[in-house]
């Protein structure tokens, strides 16, 4: 019974650690999972890492193809479209909550997150950032301390991990949602539930607004990189 146990424990690791290295990007969206690989950087055996494979597979991390093995899924444009409306929903009704349950001494403990925030967006530090931000969305949804809500917000987070910061590398969208965060909390400071839900939700849907953009200019300079040569520039080629 005992090593059961263990063993159960271990597979969660696995899937944690597998969970945190997507986040961070060393496996990225749509690469193959190496199993022999992985089980050798990790030090365990194929059977914890294929428990946790499944879970992950499960959370939509992961997909399993059919005498391929697992791929790092890729949300699609649709996917976005429906996830991220969901979560601004969600996390705008934790702010609801939070501001309507915040107490001085939480307001002193998010300040130095907002502090930090502020600082790494003047320096420009995407990924710094992205973990600052990370933890005050956290801090916001302990605080409305509504373990129903927070499940829900968790599963869809994991999914959206999967877009990463992207949306931070649109020009100025690092500076915009630092102004947004402070605004946040500004509210939470002013104990003011509407304001602070309506402010959250924009926050998500300035994200979504972001990853479109990013997606128009990536379509279009693969538009140009695949253009057909101006009829100049082939006889050039030609005549050389």
């Amino acid at each position: 019974m005992a090593s059961r146990i263990i063993q159960q424990v271990l597979y969660q690791q696995v899937a944690d650690q597998l969970r945190a290295m997507i986040q961070a990007g060393e496996l990225e969206a749509g690469e193959w999972i190496d199993e022999v690989r992985l089980t050798r950087d990790l030090g365990i055996s194929r059977t914890p890492l294929r428990e946790a494979l499944k879970v992950l597979v499960a959370e939509g991390l992961l997909r399993l193809e059919p005498r391929r093995g697992c791929f790092v899924n890729q949300l699609s444009a649709r996917d976005l479209d429906e996830i991220f409306p969901l979560m601004a929903m969600l996390e705008g009704r934790c702010a609801y909550e939070a501001a309507s349950k915040v107490t001085d001494e939480d307001l002193r403990r998010l300040e130095p997150l907002h502090q930090r925030l502020s600082e790494h967006a003047a320096l420009g530090d995407i990924d710094q950032y992205y973990a600052s931000n990370a933890l005050i969305h956290e801090a916001v949804q302990a605080l409305a301390d509504n373990r129903w809500l927070s499940d829900l917000i968790d599963n869809l987070r994991k999914l959206l991990s999967l877009s990463r910061h992207k949306s931070l590398a649109w020009p100025g969208r690092i500076s915009e949602s630092c102004a947004e965060h402070l605004a946040i909390f500004a509210a939470l400071k002013a104990r003011d539930p509407e304001g602070a839900e309506a402010l959250t939700r924009k926050h998500l849907l300035r994200q979504l607004e972001a990853l479109h953009c990013l997606a128009a200019e990536e379509a279009a300079q693969l538009t140009d990189r695949t253009a057909p040569l101006e009829t100049g520039e082939i006889d050039g080629i030609e005549r050389q």
